[in-house]
């Protein structure tokens, strides 16, 4: 088991359902194992440190095939092991992103879909826009809004 964190794992941050139930490797290579390493020691510890629960990482990296076969976007930061999605045990979504934008650096912050939802984060070396969108279903497809909305 490749530890990245305190409390986070390499096998936690690669594992995908969907690639699962297709078949499709989701297996990073080097740099992206690196970034996850960064990703976690800059957003996912801090949070999981700060909350003192459960950090639930829906989607970690997503090798291009799994990204493309989800529909996922073509320049996904989920790709690099820049990115992750997830939810914190117990607290809301909304809550955590605040609290993430007082207290953290990262690329992009989106509160996706509301309190049913996940916190998407991204954290990149070379890019820190610390961007802060909300992703809303409007007429049957997702927009981007600035900012951080219940």
């Amino acid at each position: 088991m490749t530890k990245l964190t305190d409390n986070f794992t390499l096998a936690e941050m690669v594992r995908s359902q969907q690639a699962s139930r297709r078949g499709i490797p989701n297996n990073p290579g080097s740099r992206e194992v690196v970034a996850l390493r960064i990703l976690c020691e800059n957003v996912l510890q801090p949070v999981r440190d700060h909350f003192g629960k459960p950090v639930n990482v829906s989607s970690g990296f997503r090798s291009p095939r799994l990204n493309r076969a989800i529909g996922g976007s073509g320049t996904s930061q989920h790709c690099l092991g820049e990115a992750a999605d997830f939810t914190v045990s117990g607290v809301s979504n909304l809550e955590v992103c605040r609290w993430m934008e007082r207290r953290l650096n990262y690329d992009q912050l989106i509160y996706e879909f509301g309190e049913p939802g996940w916190v998407h984060c991204s954290f990149s070396a070379d890019r820190m826009r610390n961007m802060e969108l909300s992703a809303v279903r409007l007429g049957g497809r997702v927009e981007y809004l600035s900012g951080l909305r219940a």
